[in-house]
């Protein structure tokens, strides 16, 4: 998969791309992770990519001229066919982002990211660009380069090869509308607080059965909201 992000800071996101599970599964070749900068594909001579609303109002907006020219370019350097590739937006305005939406993204092969800022992006972006509109929550942060590292995060570790054990995946928070059930590692007792006699005994199928039943009294507890999906 080739994930190309536009964005103003890339300065931003590289720190996150080159660490942990993102940069081992770059180094295996699962997935390109490429930072542009927007300001490169701006017609502007100092390169702006914002201008004043018209109408009026507060703040500056994104225009519309280096976001197209910098997309349309990416198109032609992934050459990859529509049905594989998405262009997502990422907005406090979007879908909320979850487990089963980011699995959507899995199954293309080239997604370009885009980062807004300020008030926003040229509505004309929003309408003839862009496929996908994405938020992580209700509520407003500087720009788009931190909610696109939550994206490329959640998404990255679910391609295959990139999790060292694949069944990992099957038994996390929201998989089967279900938080992850508790889990203990050594020592058994610390500090007067032991752990279930059970997880210690061997016996594997009460073990699993044990698990489902934390699983369902957590989300009861925690997320009732997730049981009525």
């Amino acid at each position: 998969m080739r994930i190309d992000i536009l964005t103003i800071f890339p300065g931003m996101c590289m720190p996150i791309i080159e660490e942990s599970i993102i940069k081992r599964a770059r180094e295996k070749g699962k997935v390109r992770i490429l930072m542009h900068n927007l300001r490169d594909y701006s017609s502007d001579k100092h390169k702006k990519v914002d201008d004043r609303p018209f109408g009026g109002g507060s703040g500056m907006v994104m225009t519309p001229q280096p976001i197209f020219e910098a997309v349309e370019a990416l198109v032609r350097q992934g050459n990859v066919e529509s049905a594989k590739r998405r262009v997502v937006l990422l907005t406090p305005q979007g879908t909320r982002l979850d487990q089963k939406r980011i699995k959507r993204f899995t199954k293309y092969k080239q997604l370009i990211l885009i980062c807004g800022r300020y008030e926003g992006v040229d509505e004309r972006v929003r309408t003839s660009l862009v496929d996908d509109e994405i938020s992580i929550g209700d509520y407003v942060l500087t720009g788009g380069e931190l909610p696109a590292m939550v994206f490329v995060d959640c998404l990255v570790r679910l391609l295959p090869g990139v999790l060292g054990d694949k069944n990992s995946l099957k038994f996390e928070s929201f998989e089967g509308n279900l938080l992850e059930y508790p889990h203990y590692t050594r020592p058994a007792a610390f500090r007067g607080l032991e752990v279930p006699n059970l997880l210690l005994s061997g016996d594997h199928s009460h073990i699993e059965a044990w698990r489902k039943e934390q699983a369902l009294k957590r989300t009861k507890r925690k997320r009732p909201d997730l049981l009525k999906q």
